[in-house]
């Protein structure tokens, strides 16, 4: 089969799922090329993992100009290709805007629009979101979501097939230092560790964990919260830690995660909102106690094995971080859960047959 993904900007988890396909497909025998800036293949190394890449630029905002090069560019570069899988709405909806996907003419293309994320913000910014979301439930064959609301939202705006995408993360290494080196490094003393893996931007409600790591704490048992990740929010949330005098670190991004989840009292999600964020799955494998906000799919991702707070909440945020740096025996017990889960979750195998099915279910599609 030759398979064409699309993909914009990205420096995360939706790079990280389009090298696992793109490879998986190949080793299968499969034909794939990758279409997306150059930037992507400098990160994540498309070539290497058996595929074609081609260059087109994708810009992060709308732009007429450029769109309209990027459309030609997209229709040019996957043609002859059986399916073209976009991942992300912007990529999904210049893909759309390329003449593939429906109404579509006997023997093109299909297009499969994977929707990554959701949009936490409103203004004009939402406006464009909105119209782009139209965009790829009108055109799109086949829509794969992260998260059920995702999904409600596309099938109300009339997509005509949407079902849930599998995105697995990849077991992760063994710790290479102790939970002691760890803390002897981030300067915690003997405080409990509470670790947040995110990207340093609106979306992960950073703005609420902080809130949460005000206190009060009684018993003495102040927390350090530890924040590893970039992103444009790192001026303001290190002005505010400073101002306020915070314990807080902002390590930036980290290549030692297991390391961090080894030494980590508490793994913790403040976010507005979230699919299935890798580094959650990445957690519940490596066995760590986890607290989250319940939206988006991070309830059907962790399921019992971890507590589950109201987003914005930051009283309850506090109260479950503080219940589990208590309970040496409640913290054990959500660790046993999380492990378990974690061998529950789908792998890279699992991805790569889920959307198989859907290219041969547009096989066998009529047009």
């Amino acid at each position: 089969m030759r398979v064409a993904f699309v993909l914009g900007t990205t420096s995360g988890g939706t790079g990280r799922h389009v090298l696992m396909l793109a490879g998986g497909l190949a080793r299968l025998g499969h034909r794939v090329v990758v279409v997306g800036p150059r930037s992507v293949e400098e990160q994540f190394g498309f070539g290497a993992a058996g595929a074609r890449f081609a260059e087109v630029r994708v810009s992060d905002r709308p732009d007429p100009v450029n769109d309209l090069r990027t459309v030609a560019a997209i229709r040019r570069l996957t043609r002859g290709a059986e399916v073209v899988h976009a991942h992300g709405l912007r990529a999904g909806a210049l893909a759309a805007l390329a003449g593939l996907g429906r109404p579509v003419r006997r023997g093109g293309p299909r297009l499969v629009v994977t929707l990554h994320n959701a949009l936490t913000a409103g203004g004009a910014v939402g406006a464009v979101y909105g119209v782009l979301e139209r965009i790829v439930a009108r055109l799109a064959d086949h829509v794969l979501v992260v998260s059920p609301d995702l999904g409600e939202r596309m099938s109300a705006l009339g997509a005509r097939d949407v079902r849930p995408a599998v995105v697995p993360a990849p077991v992760p290494r063994p710790a290479r230092r102790s939970p002691a080196e760890v803390r002897a490094e981030l300067g915690a003393g003997e405080r409990p560790i509470v670790l947040t893996i995110a990207r340093l931007a609106q979306q992960k409600g950073l703005e609420s964990l902080l809130d949460a790591a005000a206190g009060p704490w009684p018993g003495g048992r102040e927390p350090l919260f530890v924040i590893a990740g970039e992103g444009p929010s790192r001026a303001a949330l290190q002005r505010r830690i400073d101002d306020e005098r915070l314990p807080v670190l902002l390590p930036g991004n980290r290549d030692d995660v297991p390391d961090l989840l080894a030494a980590a009292t508490v793994a913790v999600w403040a976010s507005r909102w979230e699919g299935q964020p890798l580094s959650l799955s990445e957690t519940l494998m490596a066995g760590r106690p986890v607290v989250a906000t319940a939206v988006g799919g991070v309830p059907e991702l962790v399921g019992d094995a971890g507590v589950l707070v109201p987003y914005g909440d930051v009283n309850a945020l506090r109260i479950a971080v503080q219940e589990v740096i208590a309970d040496p025996e409640a913290a054990a017990r959500l660790a046993a859960a999380a492990a378990r889960r974690g061998a529950e979750l789908p792998g890279e195998d699992d991805a790569v047959r889920s959307v198989l099915d859907v290219y041969e279910r547009s096989d066998r599609s009529p047009d």
